[in-house]
């Protein structure tokens, strides 16, 4: 006889209640502020609530019930032209983009299939981590679900990705295209990594590339290229509007790109006929949680408080460009593992407020060197009876390198005319004024201190300020400490 669902939830929740009394009360003795385990009962709910997402997930481990051809392990499985025609005709059927079958298209089912399987096996894990929120957002869009395989020709389902060419992310936006599509980025945040952000831009590019051409596969080349290429592309052909009939005219990685799209729709369909099963990710869905934070947090040091792999935090969220949430205006996501989360969550109090005192400030980006001065143009004043031939001797250049420098056409030149002879080849250096020391009270700009604030926090609002300035300049904070309402000095009034 089975216990019913609400005896197996008492049961569950008096274990964990229990298990919560059996904590061990011991913690670090280098520990900055107290780290509260999570709580059990709400930990157990989640396993309780997670357990539906398990029991239904795509992703199985088990390899022997993938199987169902009983293959042997390292087989690669040879099938005929009319069983991928075949096959792909069928999954035709089910989608708006025309999935059509050539020997271009053949030659990336084998890349997928034959010479890239570890990599594929890789991808048809992780798509059980990031295809439910690809087909979430396509669905609020009214858009084909079959878009979600974009992602894996873009970027193998890798959110890290970049690009030679500096594309970025699982949709791989260049920088200018994300900004006019909502996804930020500064020195510190790159949205473009961001697995939603990134979602809901991509969404939104896709359909307007579809409003431009009225067909997927042009919308799909246009991704890929540009709008700008593709009409190019269609004037070229004569006005056509379909991708094979454009196809020689697009440029050369972009006449992959579908071809591409199609293969991997056929791959992820048919993945069990080519003995290829999905290789388990670091984490599956039900295995992550978010937080929003809204205040400056070190990755490392979440890691450190909370118990779990810095590696893993820095993977989970490459948004975050140098390790650091910055001091942000607006919430932002954080992702972590389901137990990171539960003990973040407990501890976010303390978070907030003493974190700060633990943890270095955050790394200032190194500013690009500022380009070279380029050097000043150096001109000869013609006098009278010079001509071109002893100018150029006079400069070490010849009389064709003269005329160049010049655009000169021929050579008739007259008494006052300048004429450029090369460019100055010693550095003017800057000079620096010394200013009488002025034996005067120095000016100080104040601050008023507001609830929660710390050094740290103050120093980073003023630019140039650090900690140690602050306490240099305020030395009875070593007595009194900071106060909400008190005001003091951040900086020295200039002028």
């Amino acid at each position: 006889m089975f216990a019913s669902p609400r005896t197996l939830l008492l049961a569950t929740l008096s274990l964990a209640t229990l298990a919560l009394y059996a904590q061990p009360s011991d913690a670090p003795s280098n520990a900055a502020i107290p780290v509260l385990s999570d709580d059990p009962v709400a930990l157990r709910l989640d396993e309780l609530a997670a357990m539906p997402w398990v029991k239904n997930s795509p992703l199985h481990a088990d390899t022997a019930k993938l199987n169902v051809h009983g293959y042997p392990p390292a087989f690669i499985p040879v099938w005929s032209e009319d069983a991928y025609s075949n096959r792909l005709h069928a999954l035709d059927g089910h989608t708006p983009f025309n999935l059509t079958y050539n020997a271009t298209v053949r030659s990336f089912i084998d890349l997928y299939a034959v010479r890239k399987r570890e990599m594929t096996s890789r991808m048809l894990g992780l798509a059980d981590l990031y295809f439910p929120v690809f087909e979430e957002y396509l669905d609020k869009h009214g858009m084909p679900l079959e878009l979600k395989y974009l992602a894996v020709v873009e970027s193998a389902l890798n959110p890290s990705a970049r690009s030679r060419a500096g594309a970025v992310g699982l949709w791989q936006f260049m920088l200018p295209t994300g900004k006019m599509f909502g996804l930020n980025a500064t020195s510190y945040v790159d949205e473009r990594h961001d697995v939603y952000k990134s979602t809901e831009a991509a969404c939104k590019y896709l359909k307007y590339l579809y409003g431009l051409y009225g067909n997927w596969e042009m919308a799909l080349a246009a991704y890929n290229c540009g709008p700008g290429n593709v009409n190019k592309a269609i004037r070229r052909s004569g006005g056509a509007k379909d991708y094979w009939k454009i196809y020689d005219h697009l440029p050369r990685e972009t006449r992959g790109y579908v071809p591409a799209f199609i293969a991997v729709n056929y791959v992820f369909a048919h993945a069990a006929d080519h003995n290829l099963y999905p290789a388990t990710p670091m984490f599956c869905g039900h295995q992550m949680d978010t937080v929003q934070v809204c205040y400056p947090l070190d990755l490392a040091g979440v890691a450190r408080m909370t118990g779990s792999n810095e590696k893993e935090l820095l993977d989970l969220n490459p948004t975050f460009k140098l390790g650091v949430v910055p001091d942000v205006d607006q919430p932002v996501t954080l992702y972590l593992p389901k137990r990171t989360a539960g003990v973040f969550v407990s501890n976010e109090d303390s978070l907030k407020y003493a974190f700060f005192r633990t943890t270095p400030p955050l790394p200032r980006p190194v500013p690009d060197p500022p380009p070279p001065t380029p050097p000043a143009p150096r001109y000869h004043t013609v006098r009278r009876g010079e001509s071109l031939g002893v100018i150029a001797n006079k400069y070490r250049l010849s009389v064709t390198e003269l005329k160049r420098l010049n655009n000169l056409r021929g050579t008739t030149i007259h008494a006052g005319q300048k004429l450029k002879v090369g460019h100055t080849t010693t550095t003017v250096a800057a000079r620096a004024t010394t200013e009488p020391t002025q034996n005067t009270a120095q000016q100080y700009i104040y601050y008023e201190v507001q609830p929660g604030d710390t050094l740290w926090n103050i120093a980073e609002r003023h630019p140039g300020t650090t900690v140690d300035d602050l306490r240099r300049m305020n030395t009875e904070l070593e007595k009194d400490g900071l106060k909400p309402g008190r005001k003091i000095k951040v900086a020295v009034q200039e002028g």
